[in-house]
This record gives structure tokens, sequence and C-alpha cells, in this order.
């Protein structure tokens, strides 16, 4: 099934997910399944450091597939996010769209450093 035309949609639900990347390997972060009938708008996603010390390195992937599957484009790539702080990857000025069968996720440079949080409407 295609993602809706976003022109005549029946419902539009706000959601919100949260992720801590508790090792180095990437993770998913918000995935569409293939045949789900939805859109989703990505209207904000962000990764906060919670050590108190140390930077850690994110990177977020745009996945061609959903549960983080296919090939992955990097949305940003290894960049450090100082302690005790946040980066926002993604804001209502530059939201992203995540049709059918696509993901995203997050690779952290060290494990149990960062959290990412994403805001998201469901459109279907």
């Amino acid at each position: 099934m295609a993602a809706p035309n976003i022109v005549n949609v029946t419902t539009i639900t706000g959601k919100s997910a949260t992720v801590d990347l508790s090792s180095t390997a990437a993770t998913a972060v918000l995935s569409n399944a293939a045949s789900s009938g939805k859109v989703f708008k990505v209207n904000s996603l962000v990764v906060a450091n919670v050590d108190g010390s140390v930077a850690a390195d994110i990177t977020i992937g745009f996945y061609s597939q959903d549960d983080i599957g296919g090939t992955a484009t990097e949305i940003v790539s290894t960049v450090s996010v100082p302690a005790d702080a946040s980066l926002v990857v993604i804001d209502k000025n530059s939201f992203l769209y995540l049709e059918e069968d696509r993901s995203l996720g997050a690779t952290a440079g060290a494990a149990n450093d960062l959290k990412v949080v994403v805001s998201y409407e469901e459109i279907s």
C-alpha cells in the first residue's frame, strides 16, 4: 500500500518516543512498517548527552527500509554532543517525512551516554 495523500487525511495523531542508546550499534529510533498505510511527519529529533563530564558522538541515519534495514543516509554523522548538552537534529523548520518502509536510526560513539527523543505526527 502506498503512503496516504496528506491532503485527504482522516487522522493525524501526535506522538513522541524515546530511545536510550545503550550500545554503540545502530539502534532504531522510529520505524514505519512497509504496509502501514501511514506517513510519519517527524517534527523534532533531539539527542541529549546525559554524561556529566565527557562528550559523545552521534550519527543519525535515514534508512531505506523499516527496522533500520537497507541503506542508511546520514542526516548527521559523528557530531560531538558536549557533556550535559543537547543537539537538535530535526526541528519544525526542517521536518522530515518518514514514508512506508523507512526508518530512522541512531549510532552512539559511547554506550549509555546518549538519549534520543523524537516527536512526530502519524498521518493516515
